[in-house]
């Protein structure tokens, strides 16, 4: 009884958080501030630091498959907030479109980064001995009509016009997490009924964005890259505005599954609170 409490009053009070119109409409003004003052920290951050490894755990264990965590997470609290209130399969298909959606959309772009890299780039063999090596750098001698894959398997060094992708991922998935947690907040208010398994979903992808955050400082003060880092910071935050504050807006039809929230926020309460509550969430979004 006395978890199940502290549970319900967390959840509550990170849900009133999540869903406050002040932290939604200036969620991504943070994230973008991040992005552009985050490689300042490398002044002050150690090098000796573990995160200054990129074999850390962390990184190993969830930047590399970042999208799969985001998906695995925030599919499963939408489809059990969205079945559960309306025992509809075809509305909790319709709700986690915009995690297929928003998937399609990062793999193209990944695809369309790779190959804007190959063609802008050019293979480099590193020469590391001999009176060649100036300041401690070793030269580049530019290999001619090597490709991308032939060049890195053969140990020499790839440079092309590049947009970091791992930036460009954390972005997208810390704005699609704030975007589908953020209803928690409204449907709570408006009298829903929540069990243990989804307040605890809940908190798991609370804690997944707070991961996802601190991977994306630990990028900026340990591995500064400018002004790739930048780039792939806006990009992510242009597909979200684009799919989020654009799309979606359209309402739900063949070709567009809708806002987060939408036909969920009219639980047990009469029909003009939930108008009234629709409306302001629509409002923020």
């Amino acid at each position: 009884m006395f978890l199940n409490t502290m549970l319900v009053v967390l959840t509550d009070l990170v849900a009133r958080v999540m869903g406050n119109t002040v932290f939604r409409k200036h969620f991504h003004l943070l994230l973008s501030v991040m992005v552009m003052f985050g490689p300042a920290l490398s002044l002050w951050v150690s090098q000796h630091s573990v995160f200054a490894k990129r074999s850390h755990f962390l990184y190993r264990m969830f930047l590399r498959s970042g999208w799969g965590w985001t998906c695995i997470f925030v599919g499963s609290f939408v489809f059990l907030l969205s079945f559960s209130i309306r025992r509809s399969l075809s509305l909790s298909i319709r709700h986690l479109s915009r995690l297929v959606v928003a998937g399609g959309l990062w793999f193209s772009f990944c695809k369309l980064l790779d190959l804007l890299e190959n063609t802008t780039g050019s293979c480099y063999e590193p020469l590391l001995t001999g009176p060649e090596v100036a300041n401690g750098q070793p030269l580049l001698v530019l290999r001619e009509g090597e490709s991308k894959s032939v060049c890195l398997r053969a140990g020499m060094l790839w440079r092309g016009y590049e947009v970091s992708e791992d930036v460009f991922l954390l972005c997208l998935c810390c704005l699609l997490l704030a975007e589908e947690t953020a209803v928690f907040g409204p449907y709570l208010s408006l009298g829903g009924i929540s069990g243990a398994p989804l307040r605890i979903l809940f908190l798991f992808c609370v804690l997944l964005l707070w991961l996802w955050i601190f991977l994306l400082l630990c990028l900026l003060a340990y591995f500064p890259q400018f002004p790739t880092q930048l780039l792939g910071g806006a990009l992510g935050c242009l597909s979200w505005r684009g799919l989020y504050q654009g799309w979606y807006r359209r309402g739900p039809s063949w070709y567009c599954p809708g806002r987060p929230g939408l036909g969920l926020l009219n639980t047990k309460t009469s029909s003009a609170e939930a108008e009234d509550a629709q409306v302001n969430h629509d409002h923020c979004n």
